[in-house]
């Protein structure tokens, strides 16, 4: 078979084409329209699957990040509430209430 003939030949489960791009019938449109569907939301579907698969995964490194610096504080001897405060201003330098 010829790079050509294969080019030509419409591949399995993809309706026949007359010239290659227009479908014969209305119902060989409607098939050609769902299955670019149905692949369209398989492809999406595993994108999206892939997506929240590295979401979970920066999720667990960013808790063994956590774990990592509370125990080298913890080896520094700074108590994690002496740090700064959500001001950015350290609790030894807060105003007395």
């Amino acid at each position: 078979m010829s790079t050509e003939d294969a080019l030509a030949a419409p591949n399995a489960g993809e309706p026949s084409m007359d010239d290659g791009s227009t479908p014969q019938t209305t119902q060989d449109l409607t098939i050609f329209v769902q299955n670019l569907l149905q692949q369209m939301q398989s492809r999406f579907a595993t994108m999206s699957d892939a997506i929240i698969g590295r979401i979970d995964e920066m999720g667990h490194r960013i808790d063994e990040l956590e774990n990592s610096i509370g125990e080298l504080m913890a080896q520094a001897g700074i108590d994690e509430d002496a740090g700064e405060g959500a001001d950015g201003v350290t609790r030894s330098e807060q105003p007395a209430s």
